[in-house]
């Protein structure tokens, strides 16, 4: 009888991010359609969620507990750097056990939200180098890069990168980004981003009669790895004109959603209920990205700005509009159709952004054509991403499963 491979999952999975446990559930969503026997577990930010939510066991990615929040007494800043010591054998032992590793799309590549070199950039560095070691391969699968300012940073990406045995990425700026700081990424391919690959709801009709319900989505945004001089002043600039956005929504008639894609925007979204006080705006609670797509497929329209809250109301068919704060929104919104319609989270001009919304309501009927083409696009290539990791990962396996994942889909 043949050993089950045991397949790995690595990343801030469970942690509250649903645009990272979205990733996870499609390609546990590929593994159990094309590789049913594998025996799959995790190395992760969340466990308990993670066992609780997709049934596979989960191991704490970090020791010390307190790896997030800030050290300032000795024995804190003394914690952590045993953890990280204790890590290193932790995650080797980890990959040890493994015949595959995967890690499920996410911006592990990137600095675009404030980054600590020695935080989850040394964690996917001690992944990929136990992997080389152990000779345990390790996917980076349809996952995201940009360019990185800070140089203890770039070092661990571009070492993790290198060290991987197998790439993709979900946009072309991304492999691009890795090719400039110093990557070979000849043999890299690029797909649509994972999320892609989920269940989509079920279409509803085009709208009809009165302008129906928008879905803004939030974030507690700060700038990126590069602006914490200014963090301050560009949330509240990005406050401020989410809010203007939304109440002029408001004295238009239009009931407004609010959306999340993290724990930590929930206080945005208490801030804009308080100052707009009115029974047209309500806050929706999701727990998945596929309670995100069942809300922005209810919507006439969303705005939003976290990356997965754009891919929901893509995937749903429903015309978009990004508060892009990174170039992946920007090919994000380009690969779907929707390139003319990013207005900059960094710097809100809520009179403009209305002017785009209402421009964008006008193509409405069009653009849900387009988007009911790109995502027929979409899913053909992700077909062939998950083809291409069961002949990188899997060269041995009986092949008998290989074309389940198209027939479930």
């Amino acid at each position: 009888m043949n050993t089950p491979v045991r397949v790995g999952v690595f990343g801030l999975l469970g942690s509250g991010n649903l645009g990272n446990d979205g990733s996870l559930e499609a390609v546990l969503g590929y593994l159990r359609a094309a590789h049913p026997e594998a025996a799959v577990d995790a190395l992760c930010g969340g466990p308990r969620v993670v066992e609780a939510r997709y049934g596979i066991p989960a191991t704490r990615l970090h020791w010390n507990r307190g790896e997030y929040r800030t050290a300032s007494r000795a024995g804190a800043i003394a914690a952590k750097g045993l953890g990280k010591l204790l890590d290193a054998v932790r995650t080797a032992a980890w990959v040890r056990r493994h015949d595959v590793v995967i890690v499920p799309g996410m911006g592990v590549l990137e600095a675009t939200l404030p980054l600590r070199p020695w935080g989850f950039p040394y964690s996917l560095f001690l992944l990929c180098a136990s992997g080389r070691l152990l000779r345990t391969p390790v996917a980076l699968v349809g996952v995201g890069a940009a360019p990185i300012g800070d140089r203890p940073t770039r070092a661990l990406v571009r070492w993790s990168a290198r060290l991987a045995a197998y790439r993709s990425y979900r946009d072309t700026a991304s492999r691009d980004a890795m090719r400039d700081m110093g990557v070979d990424t000849g043999r890299d391919e690029v797909y649509p981003d994972l999320a892609f690959a989920l269940p989509a709801p079920e279409a509803s009709a085009p709208p009809d009669g009165p302008p129906g319900t928008v879905c803004v989505g939030v974030m507690d945004f700060h700038g990126g790895n590069d602006d914490r001089a200014r963090a301050e002043e560009i949330h509240r600039r990005y406050l401020d004109g989410t809010t203007r956005f939304v109440r002029a929504l408001v004295e238009d008639g239009r009931p407004v959603r609010l959306l999340t894609g993290d724990q930590c925007d929930a206080a945005v979204v208490a801030a804009i209920l308080d100052a707009v006080d009115s029974p047209l705006v309500t806050a929706a609670e999701t727990a998945s990205l596929a309670d995100l797509m069942k809300e922005t497929a209810a919507a006439d329209t969303v705005v939003a700005t976290r990356y997965h809250n754009l891919i929901c109301a893509l995937k749903a068919g429903t015309p978009t509009l990004a508060l892009s704060y990174a170039s992946k929104s920007d090919a994000l919104m380009d690969r779907m159709g929707l390139g003319a319609y990013c207005h900059p989270a960094r710097e809100v001009d809520a009179d403009r952004l209305l002017e785009q919304f209402r421009a964008l309501e006008k193509r409405s009927a069009q653009l849900r054509q387009t988007l009911r083409e790109r995502n027929q696009v979409a899913a053909r290539q992700l077909e062939d991403q998950f083809t291409a990791l069961t002949g990188a990962l899997f060269p041995s396996a009986d092949h008998t499963h290989a074309h389940a994942y198209k027939e479930v889909r």
